[in-house]
């Protein structure tokens, strides 16, 4: 598998670089570095530290057009894909160290399957943030380094990743319904699946550790 860049071409169709938020960018920085660092993966929707920044306001305005929004992260050690998930908004990521995304489109899941030979991986420098569009399917971020892990915010509209709302589900798009606002396809050898989730990803169980 090849490593792209978010600055190649290639990246285009998933998402792109946010420009223009350098002082809002930096502020998030020096909590981001400062949030837990599991050996694992770990995830908080809503970061307290994060969300009572004026960051806050400038992502919610800048990048969301008004609309509330909540900053997380998700920190730890990973190199697998072992799920994919896509919301119906952008999610904005940002890291304190570099990582790696593996990604891959909406419309390449066929009849509730997803090909994990479709899955591409993008390079994300420190200190860029990234928006991954709505139908970019994407999970947790991988490593670059594995003594220096990950620590990565996590933008979404306010309420996303909580809890799954209860209701007679009417297609079968809700049979990948995890959590609020959150679908979600994963491998069958994934703890994710063995948790329940849906499976919705066929091939190899992608792990780029011999790749970093």
């Amino acid at each position: 598998m090849k490593i792209y860049s978010v600055f190649d071409p290639e990246f285009k169709p998933y998402g792109q670089i946010v420009e223009g938020m350098e002082e809002t960018i930096q502020e998030i920085l020096n909590v981001l570095k400062d949030t837990p660092l599991p050996e694992a993966t770990g995830y908080v929707p809503e970061e307290p530290m994060l969300q009572e920044l004026p960051a806050m306001i400038e992502v919610s305005e800048h990048l969301y057009g008004g609309m509330p929004v909540q900053l997380g992260w998700c920190n730890g050690h990973n190199t697998k894909l072992n799920c994919l998930e896509y919301h119906r908004d952008s999610e904005f990521n940002l890291g304190t160290e570099n990582f790696i995304l593996l990604l891959a489109k909406q419309s390449e899941i066929q009849d509730g399957v997803l090909d994990t030979a479709k899955v591409k991986a993008f390079w994300v420098p420190a200190g860029v943030m990234i928006e991954c569009y709505a139908t970019t399917l994407h999970y947790a971020p991988c490593h670059a380094d594995p003594d220096k892990g990950f620590r990565v915010l996590v933008a979404l509209p306010q309420g996303t990743n909580t809890d799954k709302p209860v209701f007679t589900a009417k297609s079968w798009e809700e049979r990948l319904l995890r959590a609020r606002n959150k679908w979600l396809l994963a491998h069958p050898e994934s703890p994710e699946a063995a948790d329940g989730t849906y499976i919705g990803l066929v091939g190899e169980n992608i792990d780029i550790a011999n790749l970093i």
